[in-house]
């Protein structure tokens, strides 16, 4: 996973040390608690998927993004999309990214 962070925390990219409490446990203080529970939703789907198209359900609009190296995308609330790569059975540099 990333460790790179950027903004105010609205759409930046949790840092390393939070993200275990945000897969955990459900709370983070960067992810406001309108957006927490489907984040963690999509990080447990993340985490048993053994490929990106394993993810691609219903509500979530999964979808493949432009560039290289390969990333996908699915929608975490409003403008918020969790986009990650994949690498072998496991997705890698999950990033939480304010679209617009």
């Amino acid at each position: 996973m990333s460790q790179k962070s950027k903004g105010d925390g609205c759409g930046a990219r949790p840092a390393e040390a939070e993200r275990p409490a945000a897969f955990l446990t459900g709370k983070t203080s960067r992810i406001g608690a309108d957006r927490t529970g489907k984040c963690v939703r999509i990080l447990q789907l993340l985490e048993v998927a053994g490929q990106p198209e394993d993810v691609n359900i219903a509500g979530f609009r999964f979808h493949a993004l432009h560039g290289n190296p390969k990333r996908w995308s699915l929608c975490a609330t409003g403008n918020y999309r969790i986009a990650f790569g994949w690498s072998g059975e496991t997705a890698v540099d999950i990033d939480l990214e304010d679209y617009h």
